[in-house]
């Protein structure tokens, strides 16, 4: 072929599609056509929704999507467990603004919650820990008063009763200032500035409500296992002094309860303020603050009865 002849498109197979292909761009360009793109991006090798491997396909995607879409939320918890246990232990994640926010949540979570806590174990201590005793009693029972105290409001209702506690009265808080500090653009502004939403807003207040889970549960059981002797004390159903009572209960607790009823509260608290600082985190542009309180107390509930579900089947 001569060099003045212009070049001629291949005659094997194809030449005629490519030729269409090409037709109509100037010069021999490359830049195809619709209906070149349309074709080169169609993959053949795709089944066709219509045969049998197409609908396996299609009922495979779609048990995929709804499975992804009830346990995303779980997934992101897992992930941020790990990174708050990992951050926690780092020293420079313990800058003055971190120290501020723990400081502050912690004062708002424990201090703020004390009353209501003592109030709901003094409430505890009358409706359940006096029954109870006089139960017990009346059955020729005495001697099991400490195990089913230390089972039964201890090891079960306490942790139950503050996890809730927390979740309605700073759980919500915390939700809901960090769903309008995503819903209104702020969470992004810190991003763009260079701040780490996550170590200056999710570490410091789960810490504080770890911390505070411990805290309100050893406190709401002393106070209901008090005011269950005072009141069983006054009614005669039991006659020997406070000191007693509380080492009949102490020396029911076996070596395990020691470690497994203070991780517990800690689990229980660690779990509550994750979960609303995820909740409020998570939330898109269109949510509110009716839209997010539900959500987010529905998932702080089931955290609460989960956590008290798989310590009680551990035991």
């Amino acid at each position: 072929m001569s060099d003045d002849q212009p070049d001629t498109p291949p005659t094997d197979g194809g030449s005629q599609r490519d030729g269409e292909a090409f037709a109509g761009t100037a010069g021999g360009a490359a830049r195809p056509d619709e209906e070149c793109v349309a074709h080169y991006a169609r993959d053949d090798s795709q089944p066709n929704e219509n045969t049998l491997s197409g609908k396996i396909r299609v009922f495979l995607a779609f048990i995929g999507s709804v499975t992804r879409h009830r346990v995303w939320f779980l997934l992101i918890m897992l992930g941020t467990i790990w990174g708050v246990l990992h951050e926690s232990v780092r020293p420079n994640t313990w800058r003055r603004t971190v120290r501020y926010e723990f400081r502050t949540t912690l004062g708002e979570v424990a201090g703020g919650g004390l009353v209501a806590t003592l109030v709901t174990g003094t409430l505890t201590g009358l409706g359940g820990v006096s029954q109870a005793i006089y139960w017990l009693g009346f059955a020729g029972m005495s001697k099991m008063t400490g195990s089913l105290l230390v089972t039964v409001i201890v090891r079960e209702i306490a942790p139950i009763l503050v996890g809730v506690l927390m979740l309605g009265r700073s759980g919500m808080l915390a939700l809901t200032e960090l769903g309008m500090l995503t819903t209104g653009g702020q969470v992004k502004s810190m991003q763009a500035e260079g701040v780490d939403p996550f170590l200056l807003l999710v570490l410091p207040r789960t810490l504080a409500f770890t911390v505070s889970g411990f805290t309100l549960g050893i406190l709401f059981s002393v106070a209901s296992l008090a005011t269950g002797y005072v009141v069983s004390r006054a009614s005669g159903a039991i006659s020997n002094s406070i000191w007693s009572f509380f080492y009949d209960v102490v020396t029911a607790m076996t070596p395990a309860d020691y470690i497994l009823i203070p991780l517990k509260f800690i689990v229980v608290g660690f779990l509550v303020g994750l979960g609303c600082c995820v909740s409020g985190l998570t939330a898109s542009s269109e949510d509110t603050v009716s839209t997010m309180l539900p959500r987010g107390f529905s998932r702080g509930m089931l955290i609460v009865m989960a956590v008290s579900v798989l310590f009680s089947l551990k035991l």
